[in-house]
């Protein structure tokens, strides 16, 4: 990500003019780098448009504040409520995120007292996409449109909703698997719903976490506020569609990392 793109994002997602978003992204990283270790502000800044590496260089010992004062810092260099402090953070936070990648962000997040939790969930599910330029080019088959059309058939749903259960079963699926399986399926999957796998990344650190059948399917049931049976209904309409979409390698690939117990899910994929 370059420096116009992720200035003119922070820009959009805060809803503050360009001599505002300039300063304050510099403000808000440099603010993060004292709460995190040297060595982890260096590894995010090597990430970053060289414009705002120096953004993340500060002097002395790790500082101990918590998310109060992160915010109430903003507001001071905002001269501005605390709700705009929010926002502005959360922009600058999702555009981070996707500068950075997922497994980045995540180990940035491990640093921080768990009542940031909240603030860096919502600045992930606001993030922008990846730059097209960035992401490995399509292999797959399916477009999106084809790839939703047939988990909307399949699972009985309209267009939006067959969007919100891809996107939650490819983020459980990505929380569940490794990241060198995801890394593998990634480019047969459409450019719009690849960041569902990095939200899983981030939230997994790409070790595959442990998840039984049944905590797979309780992830996507909060993910989509649905019932467990119709989570089970998505996810095997999903599993499905992504059989098709990743080839029989993959798939079977990334079905070797889950217990025996998961192939109810897939039987019919």
């Amino acid at each position: 990500m370059n420096y116009e793109t992720f200035i003119g994002a922070v820009e959009q997602l805060a809803n503050i003019p360009r001599d505002q978003a300039e300063p304050v992204t510099c403000f808000t990283l440099n603010t993060l780098a004292q709460r995190i270790s040297h060595g982890q502000a260096e590894d995010l800044a090597a990430r970053l448009p060289v414009q705002l590496r120096p953004c993340m260089q500060h002097e002395g010992p790790i500082a101990t504040f918590h998310l109060d004062e992160f915010l109430r810092r903003i507001e001071k260099q905002l001269g501005a409520d605390r709700a705009t402090a929010e926002r502005v953070a959360r922009a600058v936070l999702a555009t981070l995120w996707t500068a950075v990648g997922p497994k980045e962000f995540a180990d940035a997040q491990s640093q921080l007292p768990g009542d940031f939790v909240p603030l860096l969930e919502a600045a992930v599910l606001e993030a922008p996409p990846r730059p097209r330029e960035e992401e490995p080019p399509l292999r797959g088959p399916l477009s999106v449109d084809q790839f939703l059309d047939r988990v909307a058939e399949r699972a009985g749903l309209d267009r939006d909703r067959a969007r919100r259960a891809t996107e939650a079963v490819l983020e459980v699926l990505a929380i569940r698997v490794t990241d060198g399986q995801i890394d593998d399926i990634r480019p047969f999957l459409p450019y719009e719903v690849r960041p569902a796998l990095d939200r899983g990344l981030t939230r997994s650190r790409g070790r595959a976490l442990p998840l039984s059948l049944d905590a797979f399917v309780d992830e996507i049931t909060q993910r989509e506020g649905v019932s467990r049976q119709d989570a089970t209904n998505h996810a095997r309409a999903v599993l499905s569609v992504l059989h098709e979409a990743v080839g029989e390698k993959e798939f079977s690939d990334t079905l070797a990392q889950l217990p025996r117990e998961y192939r109810t899910l897939v039987t019919q994929a």
